[in-house]
């Protein structure tokens, strides 16, 4: 919304550039009810939250989704990222947090036992499967097709969204995933190996790939499961480009955590496009750079990366497209 009237004042008596009083003016912002959009704008397109609304998987498939399901998909995750900004907790805690925000419903499809009413409650999880967002069902759902998982798609959105190393277009013509073997019914891990088999398409996918299949415990609603569509174990397994090999969504967790740096700088970006209102460019490097060497003393607390953003040039130094 427009400035509220303590911010016109300061900033009328020109004191917005004092360090001390503009500390104090963000911070007092972000604890304020309307830093509440952080979370359904940035993070709903950060996260594809947006995308959950439209979300339809087979009905055949998955008979027991609706739209108390949907809404409390999207609801958990608004609920989780809020935490982390009101908590002013480290944003790594957006990967490794061990609990989340559960209605009844939504705990049923998880299978956390003793959760009864339509009200959200803040939940402990157990075991590491599926702590912080990779383990969200908006996440699952939305990188998923209507009637099977996606290692593509949810390796892309790994890499894009948590790594910042967003994949190259795919080529035109690229063949359909065969999803039999004469008459045989292929697992995930099978049918994108013979994909893989063509050298136009191995390139991409021998980096989008592995994430993708780590998160193949979880089907396309996001339930945690042992078996895969054609009645098989899951393979998890996997390697990141670096040669750190994982195995399951707990296991990427950990790889991604060996350096949580590139997640901090991505996020950092994130955010930064959306304070500036556009793409990131070569001289802007140098500010994402001493954001996070900055915001690395203090934990990475959110506030911190919001406080980085907001002393950078680039961000002080911005014109509106007027």
């Amino acid at each position: 919304s427009i400035p509220d009237d303590e911010l016109l004042e300061v900033a009328t008596a020109r004191r917005l550039h004092e360090p001390a009083v503009l500390e104090a003016q963000v911070l007092r912002m972000l604890a304020d009810e309307r830093a509440k959009s952080l979370v359904s704008n940035f993070a709903g397109q950060w996260l594809y939250l947006r995308n959950v609304p439209a979300l339809v998987p087979d009905e055949n498939l998955f008979p027991d989704f609706g739209e108390a399901l949907r809404r409390a998909m999207q609801r958990e995750t608004e609920l989780f990222v809020s935490s982390v900004i009101q908590e002013d907790r480290s944003v790594v805690d957006l990967l490794t947090a061990d609990y989340t925000f559960v209605n009844e419903r939504l705990a049923r499809h998880y299978g956390i036992a003793n959760v009864f009413g339509s009200h959200f409650r803040r939940v402990r999880l157990e075991g590491e499967a599926r702590r912080g967002l990779l383990g969200h069902g908006s996440v699952l759902a939305a990188t998923a097709y209507p009637t099977r998982t996606s290692p593509v798609l949810r390796g892309k959105w790994v890499l894009e969204n948590l790594l910042g190393t967003p994949p190259p277009l795919p080529p035109p013509d690229v063949p359909a995933l065969e999803e039999t073997d004469n008459g045989r019914s292929l697992s995930m891990r099978e049918a994108m190996e013979q994909h893989r088999a063509n050298p136009i398409c191995a390139s991409c996918h021998k980096l989008m790939d592995p994430p993708g299949f780590a998160l193949e415990q979880f089907n396309a609603v996001g339930q945690y499961r042992t078996r895969n569509e054609a009645n098989g174990p899951i393979d998890a397994s996997g390697a990141l480009p670096d040669g750190t090999a994982f195995e399951g969504a707990a296991g990427l967790r950990n790889a991604l955590m060996q350096r949580p740096g590139l997640f901090v700088t991505t996020l950092t970006e994130k955010l930064m496009i959306y304070a500036l209102g556009r793409g990131l460019e070569h001289y802007d490097s140098p500010a994402i750079r001493a954001i996070t060497r900055e915001a690395a003393h203090e934990d990475h607390r959110f506030s911190s990366l919001i406080l980085g953003i907001v002393r950078s040039v680039p961000f002080q130094m911005r014109r509106s497209p007027s």
